[in-house]
């Protein structure tokens, strides 16, 4: 896999898992899967970010999201 594939999943992972987070501090529960998501969702991020060179800025993710979603269909 890529690194752009890689950030895009970690993008959509880290999306997800935030209401996760919200939702079990809300109830009074310990978001442990959550969490979990989160800090992988966060790896996969900067291991992207570290193995593309000249990482990704800003104004290029929407792109790269748009390249990795017509590489899946």
């Amino acid at each position: 896999m890529n690194p752009d594939t890689f950030f895009v999943i970690g993008l959509v992972l880290s999306v997800l898992s935030i209401p996760a987070v919200v939702s079990s501090i809300s109830n009074g529960d310990r978001p442990r899967i959550a969490t979990i998501t989160l800090m992988v969702a966060g790896g996969m991020i900067v291991w992207a970010i570290s193995n593309k060179p000249g990482g990704y800025p800003i104004e290029s993710i929407p792109r790269v999201v748009a390249q990795v979603l017509s590489d899946f269909t």
